[in-house]
């Protein structure tokens, strides 16, 4: 059993590092990633940095702490709204859980910045942030993979007017289709990671004010997009 004291500095452990997190994220919030500063998280949680240091050893090491947070804060809620939406037709999962991402960034911008914007020089994101960063991925292809398996083989491949996928595109795109079981034919995963950008791409615009004035209503726009996006998918509507 372990000792009181033990306990006792276990219990300010956990809350100094939920401090030193909650105080960085605003300063996110503030000033964004790459002018995250360790001195001026210490300055806030009354602590010097070197006391700081103990607790993350770097300033990279707290932004990756920022980053699995941000990546499974949004993974989470995107996972929530397809859950809630579980038994309804391929479509409407897919703007569900659309609409769940864009729901996440448009409330925490200076977050999704964090993972979805610009690189902060000189830092570079080590292998323990792959799997948070994979969760939104994985419902949206998840939807995907479950339509394209229950086609029959003759009706798989690119739609009508694509064009076809170069052997080289195939074996490009193959380490995506073979996250799923069985594996995700070359045309659906080249298709897919279409949607995907296009999807991120429209929330980046919008986020950081690139389609003002150009687009009168968001909103409405938006979900024309998730229909354009579910018809070049071939997502079933019913």
């Amino acid at each position: 059993m372990p000792s009181a004291s033990r306990t006792a500095r276990d219990l300010a452990r956990v809350e100094l590092t939920r401090a030193i997190l909650d105080s960085a994220r605003e300063q996110l919030r503030e000033v964004g990633p790459a002018a995250l500063s360790v001195r001026a998280v210490a300055r806030d949680v009354g602590m010097v940095s070197s006391a700081v240091y103990r607790y993350f050893p770097s300033r990279d090491s707290l932004l990756t702490a920022l980053l699995v947070e941000a990546y499974d804060d949004l993974g989470e809620a995107v996972e929530r709204a397809h859950a809630a939406a579980a038994g309804s037709p391929p479509a409407v999962r897919w703007r569900v859980a659309c609409h769940a991402l864009r729901d996440w960034a448009r409330d925490q911008p200076h977050r999704y910045a964090l993972a979805y914007g610009s690189p902060v020089p000189g830092y570079v994101a080590p292998a323990d942030t792959v799997a948070p960063a994979g969760r939104v991925a994985t419902v949206l292809l998840g939807i995907v993979g479950r339509v394209t398996a229950d086609r029959p083989a003759a009706d798989r491949g690119p739609g009508p007017g694509s064009p076809a996928v170069s052997d080289a595109e195939a074996r490009s795109v193959e380490p995506v289709g073979r996250l799923l079981d069985p594996p995700l034919p070359p045309a659906e995963t080249a298709r897919l990671l279409g949607a995907w950008a296009t999807l991120l791409g429209h929330v980046s615009l919008e986020l950081f004010g690139h389609l003002e004035n150009a687009v009168l209503d968001l909103d409405v726009h938006f979900a024309h997009l998730l229909d354009l996006l579910v018809a070049d998918l071939g997502l079933p509507e019913g």
